[in-house]
C-alpha cells in the first residue's frame, strides 16, 4: 500500500515507518501537526507530541518525501475514549490534514502511526481513517516495550530525549541525551518505579535525528535550550527547545548543510468539517425493511432477563430465486424489527453469527451487513462476529441465516482494533475482536492470519490452527486472561477441504498448544475446556480452520447468588430412566454457580440404542431423539441448580447426513419443549411464542477433529442473573 505517515519527530513514528517498509508498503508522504505559534514547544494535547516540532521541516529533505503540515486549531473537546466527530476538536485538524494529503495524492490508501499502548490515540486515528476510507497501520501496537526499545536502537534509530516528566529523570541531566545511552537507565527506572521504558506513560519524549529512512541527510542540532516547565522536586518537567539546526547531507562530504525550507513542504489550511452536515445518510434512521413473504421467515428467541439470542433464517424459496443480498437484507431487516419490538437496537447486540450459503459471495454479504450494523449505531462498541459457510440449501433454507446474542444493558466491554499491527488480526469494519459481558468473553472467530500482513498461513491446517490460537491468546491478554486457563469452550470450524490426515492431528496439536501455554505461564485454577469440532463447506479467505473461543472472566465485584432452586422433579420427562451410557453423551462446565455450559453429543450409535430401547418405528426416531436431548439438557440444568429461564442460547448443530431439514428438526424439538412445559407444573420453560433454540445445519460435528460423526450436537449456555 502507499502510505502517508503521521510523524511527530519521535522515535515511535519513525520506527513505525521502518516497519511499514519491512512489510512491503511505500511511504509516499509525511503528515505533521504543530502549534499555531512556532515559539511554543508543547501544547496541552491528549493527541499530539509537539516538542521539537521546529525541526520536523527537515524530515522532507532527509527522506526526499513531501511533508504536509497543519497548525492545530482545535483542542481536546471530546475526551471520551471512543471518538465521535466534534466541532473544534484537535482530532478534526488531523482530518483536514489527511483529507488534503489524499486529495493531492489519491493513490494513498493507508496511514501509519506510532501508537504503542494508547487506545485514546489509536481509536482517533482509526476514526479518521474510517471517515476517509483509509487503512490504519500501527505496527508497534501492543508490542513489549522493552524489546521494542531494543529493536529501535539496534535498527538504527538515533534519537535524543526532548522532554522528561517522571521520577528519576532530571531535565538538567537527561535532556539531549542519546536514546541508546539512556537505555540502561530507563530499564533501571522500570524495575524501580514501574515506568514505561518507551515513555508510553508520558515519562519522556524523543526527537529522531537520524535513521535508515533518512537517506539524503541527517539532522544536527546547533543550539538548544533547556526550558523547565515544572521544578517539582520528585518529577520535574522540562523540554529541550531547538534554537538552530542544520541538515548534514549523506554521501557528499563537500556539502555539510542544506536549506531547511523546501518545495517538498506545504502547509494545509482550511476549516474543519461542519458537524451539522456531516452525518452520512447510511447512519441515520433504520434501513428500509425489505419486503418478504412472512412465512419465509423463521424466528427463534430465548426468553432471558439479561441476555438472550434471536435467530432468523429463511425457508428455501427456489421459485423466487432471490440472491444472497436479498436474503440477507430480509434476515437483517427482520432482526432489526425484532430488536426494536423488544426495546433494543444494534448497540445491545454482543455477538453475531453470520451464516451464508456461498463463501464466494463474502464481499456481497459484507456490503449488505455494513448497511445495517455500523459504528455509529453502536456507540458502546460493535458486536464481535464469526462468518461461516453452511450447507443451507441442503437443509432446506435460504441463502442467509443470522443469529444475534443480545444484552438488555449497556455494560459490555468491546475490544475493536481496526489498525493493522503485529499484535493480532485487525477488524476493519463494524465487527470487533471480542466482547465481554457478564463474565463471559465472546471472541470473534479467529483465522490463521499473520497479523502484520493479514495473509493466511499457507503451510496447512496445523499451521493455521497454531496461528489462530496465537491470535486468540493475544486478544485474551488484552482482558488479562489466557485461553489456556480461562476458556470454557472452543468451537473449531474445519473446512471440508482440510485433508483427513491433518484433521486427525488437529485436536492433538490443539491440546499440546494449550498445555505448553499453561506450563509457560504456570497458571493455577485452570478451567478444563470443552471442544466442538464442526465440519463446514468453507471459511473466509478459503481458510482451513477457524477457532471461536468462549472465556470465563471472573468479575471481582460479583456476589454469589444463593437463591437456587432444585428442579429434580422434571427428570422424568420423556419417560427416561438414567443409564450409565447417558453420561457419555454429556459434557458440562459449571463455574461458581454462575454459568453452566453443556455440550450434548448424539451419534449414530446413540440413536441406535434409543431405537432398540423404545422399539418405535424408524419414522418416529427423530421425535425420540429430540425428546432425549431435551431430557438430558433439562437434567443437567436441574442437577446444577439452573433453570431454562437462565438460558442464554441453545444451538443445535444438525448434520446433513441425517437427511432431515432444519424445519423438521425444529418442529420435533419444539414439540419436546411443549411436552416439558406441560410437565412443569405451570412453570414455563420458555415464555415466548418462538422456540427457545436455533438449529444450525452442518456437514458434521464431534468432540475431536478426527471423528466428526455426531448426528446432533447441542450447545447450551445458561447464565445466572
Amino acid at each position: 500500500m502507499k502510505v502517508v505517515a503521521l510523524v511527530s519527530g519521535g522515535k515511535d513514528s519513525c520506527y513505525a515507518m521502518m516497519k511499514c517498509i519491512q512489510y512491503g508498503h511505500e511511504i509516499v508522504a509525511l503528515a505533521n501537526l504543530l502549534p499555531v505559534d512556532d515559539s511554543v514547544d508543547e501544547l496541552d494535547s491528549y493527541m499530539y507530541q509537539t516538542v521539537g516540532h521546529q525541526i520536523i521541516v527537515g524530515y522532507a529533505e532527509c527522506m526526499n518525501v513531501p511533508l504536509f503540515r497543519r497548525r492545530i486549531r482545535g483542542s481536546s473537546r471530546h475526551q471520551k475514549l471512543s471518538y465521535q466527530m466534534t466541532l473544534d476538536d484537535e482530532v478534526e485538524d488531523m482530518f483536514v490534514l489527511l483529507s488534503e494529503v489524499k486529495r493531492q495524492i489519491p493513490s494513498i490508501t493507508a496511514v501509519s502511526s506510532g501508537a504503542i499502548a494508547s487506545d485514546y490515540q489509536r481509536l482517533r486515528v482509526e476514526s479518521i481513517c474510517s471517515r476517509l476510507g483509509l487503512v490504519s497501520l500501527a505496527f508497534l501496537w501492543k508490542q513489549d516495550q522493552t524489546l521494542l526499545l531494543q529493536e529501535m536502537i539496534a535498527n538504527g534509530i538515533k534519537a535524543i530525549l526532548v522532554k522528561v516528566a517522571a521520577i528519576g529523570l532530571d531535565p538538567s541531566k537527561h535532556l539531549g541525551k542519546d536514546l541508546a545511552f539512556m537505555e540502561p537507565y530507563l530499564l533501571k527506572l522500570k524495575e524501580k518505579y514501574g515506568s514505561n521504558v518507551c515513555g508510553e506513560g508520558g515519562e519522556y519524549e524523543t526527537m529522531t535525528l537520524d535513521c535508515p529512512l533518512f537517506t539524503n541527510a541527517s539532522i544536527v542540532l546547533d543550539e538548544c535550550q533547556v526550558v523547565l516547565h515544572s521544578p517539582d522536586s520528585i518529577a520535574p518537567v522540562g523540554v529541550l527547545h531547538p534554537s538552530t539546526f542544520h541538515l548534514e547531507k549523506k554521501g557528499n562530504p563537500d556539502s555539510n548543510s542544506l536549506e531547511k525550507e523546501s518545495s517538498l513542504v506545504s502547509e494545509v489550511l482550511g476549516d474543519g468539517p461542519n458537524t451539522s452536515n456531516s452525518t452520512r445518510q447510511r447512519d441515520t434512521g433504520i434501513v428500509d425493511l425489505v419486503e418478504h413473504t412472512s412465512n419465509r421467515v423463521h424466528i427463534s428467541r430465548t426468553e432471558k432477563h439479561n441476555t438472550f439470542s434471536i435467530c432468523c433464517w429463511l425457508e428455501d424459496s427456489r421459485e423466487s430465486s432471490t440472491g444472497l443480498k436479498e436474503d440477507l437484507e430480509a434476515v437483517l431487516s427482520e432482526l432489526e424489527s425484532q430488536l426494536l419490538k423488544h426495546g433494543f437496537n444494534w448497540q445491545n447486540v454482543l455477538y453475531i453469527h453470520l451464516y451464508i450459503s456461498d463463501m464466494g459471495e463474502f464481499a456481497v454479504a459484507n456490503e449488505t451487513y455494513v448497511k445495517f450494523i455500523t459504528q455509529e449505531k453502536c456507540p458502546f462498541g460493535v458486536p464481535s462476529r464469526s462468518t461461516i459457510e453452511l450447507p443451507l440449501a441442503q437443509a432446506g433454507l435460504g441463502k442467509a441465516y443470522v443469529e444475534v446474542l443480545v444484552a438488555n444493558d449497556e455494560s459490555k466491554r468491546v475490544l475493536h482494533v481496526q489498525s493493522i499491527s503485529c499484535w493480532a488480526p485487525s477488524c476493519i469494519g463494524p465487527y470487533s475482536q471480542a466482547t465481554l459481558h457478564k463474565s463471559v468473553l465472546h471472541m470473534a472467530g479467529q483465522l490463521g492470519l499473520d497479523p502484520p500482513t493479514m495473509n493466511l498461513r499457507n503451510e496447512g491446517a496445523i499451521a493455521e490452527l497454531n496461528q489462530a490460537l496465537t491470535n486468540s491468546e493475544a486478544i485474551a491478554e488484552s482482558f488479562n486472561r489466557s485461553i489456556s486457563s480461562s476458556a470454557i469452550l472452543f468451537v473449531v470450524f474445519c473446512s471440508a477441504r482440510t485433508k483427513q490426515s491433518e484433521r486427525n492431528q488437529l485436536h492433538e496439536k490443539f491440546v499440546t498448544f494449550l498445555d505448553l501455554a499453561k506450563s509457560s505461564r504456570r497458571v493455577s485454577n485452570v478451567i478444563d475446556p470443552m471442544f466442538i469440532y464442526i465440519l463446514v463447506p468453507d471459511l473466509p479467505k478459503r481458510a482451513l480452520v477457524e477457532v471461536k473461543p468462549v472465556l470465563y472472566v471472573e468479575d471481582d465485584t460479583e456476589t454469589e447468588d444463593e437463591t437456587r432452586q432444585d428442579h429434580s422433579g422434571d427428570y422424568n420427562f420423556g419417560g427416561y430412566k438414567p443409564e450409565n451410557w447417558h453420561q457419555g453423551c454429556v459434557q458440562k462446565r459449571v463455574v461458581d454457580g454462575k454459568m453452566c455450559v453443556t455440550v450434548l453429543s448424539i451419534s449414530a450409535e446413540v440413536m441406535r440404542k434409543l431405537q432398540e430401547a423404545s422399539g418405535e418405528e424408524e419414522e418416529q426416531q427423530l421425535e425420540k431423539v429430540s425428546r432425549f436431548c431435551v431430557y438430558l439438557l433439562n437434567k443437567t440444568l436441574s442437577e446444577n441448580s439452573f433453570s431454562w429461564q437462565d438460558t442464554t442460547s441453545l444451538r443445535i448443530h444438525l448434520s446433513t447426513s441425517l437427511g432431515v431439514s432444519v424445519e423438521r428438526l425444529s418442529d420435533t424439538f419444539a414439540s419436546a419443549f411443549r411436552e416439558l412445559n406441560e410437565m412443569s407444573d405451570g412453570v414455563k420453560v420458555d415464555g415466548s411464542k418462538e422456540p427457545i433454540f436455533n438449529v444450525v445445519p452442518v456437514l458434521g460435528a464431534g468432540n475431536t477433529s478426527a471423528t466428526l460423526d455426531n448426528i446432533i450436537t447441542c450447545e447450551l449456555f445458561a447464565l445466572r442473573s
